[in-house]
């Protein structure tokens, strides 16, 4: 008797891997740049550039994704207390990061809960994290179900800036860390400086310092009369320490680390003859690009300015030094978290050499400001001091020149703006200036 011939049993197939989903250069160059603030310290500006090249991002790509990690970044302190309990263990940080990306959007940005969800996913996937994939759906899902409740009972403005910042800010007065946190919590809109004559462009609002001021990202190339050099991008904050250098047309005036050239521009439109001082050459072309763009005539040299030295001595000095920056953060919020209490030795060091050069470029008489875009009694105030015992005399700030900001005037005479004035306006960035003399 002939047998059956036994069936034939299929062999188990293997499941077949998930394709790589399709690039999307805004949350991977967004990644990025979480990535290297978190783990490598690298400023925003920085990653995005590098990212941007590798992904091949086009600029509305770019601007996407800087605006993205911009608003992770100011409210990382939020969103890691919110994704705290989500989390049974500790995940990498670039898992993290990605999470963080995802629930900004949910919570901040405004973007639709399956967008924001799938492009964490995919993202995970995509940067060989896909074990983690689930995580991220599981965790993403609860927070897009809960809303906003999750922010329910966190101290946002506090969780957002890194302890010791908030414990050094506490020194500008009563509530003024919280005052600053709120400052920063949101997109800083733009500011520019027209130059004498020229028209405003439509859709701004003139601020009490003569700034024109324009919702946050509005793209400064798309106002009419850019391209004719009718106005530069500058801070409200950031009009003020040449304003109060008070030039006088003729006289011989130099910006030390000028660039990228917004008070070199301020000093020139007076008559002055101005000398622009910038030692980094990529921030020595970008000075040069905006003072052809707006037809200025300034002497601009690539130096050290603690080697440099003018012909003949000057008649007045605008040094707004290299700082930590501290009080950018609404444009830059990753100074917030780059930046770390010992960056400030080499800062300081470095500013009181250039002080004490500055002080021997002036003529007897002459003037001087220092200045620095920092929140940081070690970058201002104490400076202030040091520059006194170089032997520069304090000429302070009066009154009627801060008119239009009296309460950025200090009992010393010295300006200290934060991210907390103005607030029904909009805010300013963070800066210190005082104003001194050589003695004769």
């Amino acid at each position: 008797m002939t047998s059956s011939p036994r069936p034939t049993r299929s062999r188990p197939r293997g499941k077949r891997p998930m394709p790589t989903p399709a690039a999307d250069p805004t949350r991977d160059v967004a990644f990025d740049i979480l990535c290297g603030v978190v783990e490598h310290r690298r400023m925003l500006e920085t990653s995005l550039a590098r990212s941007a090249q590798t992904h091949e991002a086009e600029p509305r790509d770019r601007a996407a994704a800087h605006r993205l990690a911009a608003a992770t970044l100011r409210h990382m302190g939020t969103l890691r207390a919110v994704l705290e309990p989500f989390l049974r263990k500790e995940p990498p940080e670039p898992v993290r990061a990605a999470l963080m990306l995802g629930a900004a959007q949910l919570l901040f940005l405004e973007t639709p809960p399956h967008a924001a969800v799938g492009t964490t996913v995919d993202l995970l996937r995509r940067r060989g994290l896909a074990p983690f994939a689930g995580l991220a759906n599981a965790v993403l899902r609860k927070i897009a179900t809960n809303g906003a409740t999750v922010l329910d009972g966190l101290d946002q403005p506090r969780l957002d800036i890194p302890a010791w910042l908030w414990s050094a800010w506490s020194g500008l007065g009563a509530g003024v860390p919280r005052a600053i946190a709120r400052g920063i919590s949101t997109e800083a809109p733009l500011d520019i400086t027209l130059r004498p004559g020229a028209t405003p462009p439509e859709g701004g609002v003139l601020l009490p310092n003569g700034s024109w001021r324009f919702p946050a990202g509005t793209r400064v190339v798309d106002l009419a009369g850019y391209e004719q050099g009718a106005f530069w991008v500058q801070d409200a904050a950031a009009t003020l320490p040449a304003r109060l250098l008070a030039v006088r047309e003729g006289e011989q005036v130099a910006d030390l680390c000028a660039a990228p050239g917004g008070k070199t521009a301020q000093l020139a439109v007076t008559g002055a003859q101005v000398t622009a001082v910038e030692n980094n050459p990529a921030r020595m072309a970008r000075l040069q690009e905006n003072m052809e763009r707006l037809g200025l005539a300034v002497h601009i040299v690539q130096a050290d300015a603690c080697a440099w030295r003018p012909d003949a001595p000057l008649d007045a000095i605008l040094l707004d030094a290299p700082c930590s920056a501290t009080g950018t953060a609404r444009r830059h919020p990753d100074v917030l978290w780059v930046k770390r209490p010992r960056d400030l030795t080499a800062l300081t060091a470095a500013q009181d050499r250039l002080l004490a050069a500055a002080r021997d470029m002036l003529r007897p008489g002459g003037r001087l400001v220092y200045a620095v875009c920092s929140l940081q009694e070690e970058e201002g105030p104490a400076r202030a001091r040091a520059a006194q015992a170089m032997g520069l005399v304090p000429d302070p700030f009066t009154p009627d020149e801060l008119a239009m900001l009296p309460e950025a005037l200090t009992p010393e005479g010295w300006l200290r703006t934060h991210p907390g004035l103005w607030p029904e306006l909009g805010g300013m960035d963070g800066f210190f200036a005082a104003r001194f003399t050589r003695p004769a």
